[in-house]
Parts: C-alpha cells; sequence; structure tokens
C-alpha cells in the first residue's frame, strides 16, 4: 500500500465492491475498503479507502488515503492523503495532512504533534494542498458544500 510493495504489519484486509461489512473492523495489517463499512474501523497499519468506499463510524490508522466516503472522526498516526474525490463528515487528527483540490471535509482538523489539541485554538486558513506539521500543530475548522 502507499507504494511501498510490500506488507507490513500482517496480511492484508480486503472488503471489495459490494461487500458490506457491519461491525467493527480491527486489524494489525493493512486494510483496503472499496465497499461499505458500518462500524468502527482500526489499524495498526495502512488504510486505502477507494473511491466507492463508504464508511460510517470512526477510523485510526497509521497512514490512510482516502477517496471514499467517511461519517465519522478520523485520527492518522503518521499520514494521512485525501483524494480529490474523498468525502468527510466528521473531525481528523493526523500528524501529516496532504489535501487535493476537490475534496470535501466537513469538521474540525488538527494538524502535528497527534493527539494533541492546541491550547490557543488557532486556526490556519483553507487552501488545499499539503498543511505541514513542521513548527508545531496546525488546527482547520472548515466546511465545504458541493454546489450543484
Amino acid at each position: 500500500m502507499f507504494g511501498h510493495g510490500e506488507v507490513q504489519g500482517g496480511q492484508e484486509t480486503i472488503i471489495a465492491q459490494g461487500v458490506r461489512v457491519e461491525g467493527d473492523l480491527v486489524s494489525q495489517g493493512p486494510i483496503a475498503i472499496q465497499g461499505e463499512v458500518i462500524g468502527n474501523v482500526k489499524t495498526d497499519a495502512d488504510l486505502e479507502v477507494g473511491e466507492t468506499a463508504k464508511i460510517e463510524a470512526n477510523v485510526s490508522a497509521r497512514n490512510a488515503r482516502v477517496a471514499g466516503e467517511i461519517k465519522g472522526n478520523m485520527e492518522v498516526h503518521e499520514r494521512l492523503d485525501l483524494a480529490a474525490s474523498a468525502r468527510i463528515l466528521g473531525d481528523i487528527t493526523a500528524q501529516t495532512l496532504t489535501i487535493e483540490s476537490g475534496a470535501s471535509v466537513n469538521g474540525k482538523i488538527v494538524v502535528g504533534e497527534f493527539g494533541h489539541v492546541p491550547a490557543h485554538g488557532g486556526h490556519v486558513p483553507a487552501h488545499g494542498g499539503h498543511v505541514p506539521a513542521h513548527g508545531g500543530k496546525r488546527t482547520l475548522e472548515t466546511a465545504t458544500e458541493e454546489e450543484g
């Protein structure tokens, strides 16, 4: 996953398009989701959420690439990449965050120093692109809607 060419932390779990899982999904290895998961998703490794994927619950992973839809909060301990087709309805906490133009996020975003919310409640403007974790934490609150 993420172009490394190797499976880290064990066997990869795949939820294919057309498959619906109800209940929590917990793995020490990588998870790839193209289908639907109604329940928390937690992995100690990488998570790939494909364009056709829908997740309704909280998500926790070491690294994640999201191209589908997540309705729930996300905790990503290292790097989170949101593709242009990503739709997130919930709060995001990540060490590093990359957002492609076109992605939709409706929630609070905390980037840097994973797990620590800034005492000052500082904000950075939504501009798309890479939100660096250098020099401390950044908080981004945003609500975007697609115009139809």
